[in-house]
């Protein structure tokens, strides 16, 4: 599909509405999706046909110190996700924290059944058997049953 002869001549016209705030067949939005609407183009016009037209564009509205929509979208989405980041930091780091400690009751817990097997295995010391706990019972660990 060839372009129509007035085609960049209605970009223009539809990039003097959006930027001053007319716009006549679109949402006035800062995006190619907006000025394409506006100048009733097809949106490839801008992408492929006249990527000159969309970076006047573009460079038009960061000179009136504004933004275009789509890199303000981005900009938020990538605040939201390194404040995610941050926080899957810090429950990483809670986590490693907490495995440290759970090894540490682990090791300590291994070191004082090894030395309870070897006193009674050597008959020295008081060695007390406790009995086993039965399904159901809710008596203190402890303490005996």
């Amino acid at each position: 599909m060839s372009p129509a002869p007035d085609e960049r001549d209605r970009i223009r016209a539809a990039m003097n509405r959006i930027l001053s705030g007319e716009p006549e067949h679109s949402n006035g939005a800062l995006t190619i999706v907006a000025l394409a609407a506006e100048a009733q183009v097809p949106r490839n016009a801008l992408t492929q046909r006249h990527p000159d037209l969309k970076n006047d564009f573009y460079d038009q509205v960061r000179a009136r110190g504004q933004m275009p929509d789509s890199e303000r979208r981005l900009r938020q989405q990538v605040r939201r996700l390194k404040e995610l980041r941050a926080a899957d930091a810090e429950g990483i780091a809670r986590l490693k924290a907490d495995v440290e400690a759970l090894v540490g009751a682990l090791h300590q817990s291994v070191i004082e059944n090894r030395v309870l097997r070897q006193k009674l295995s050597e008959g020295s010391g008081v060695v007390r058997v406790l009995p086993q706990r039965r399904d159901g019972d809710t008596a203190h660990p402890l303490r005996p049953i």
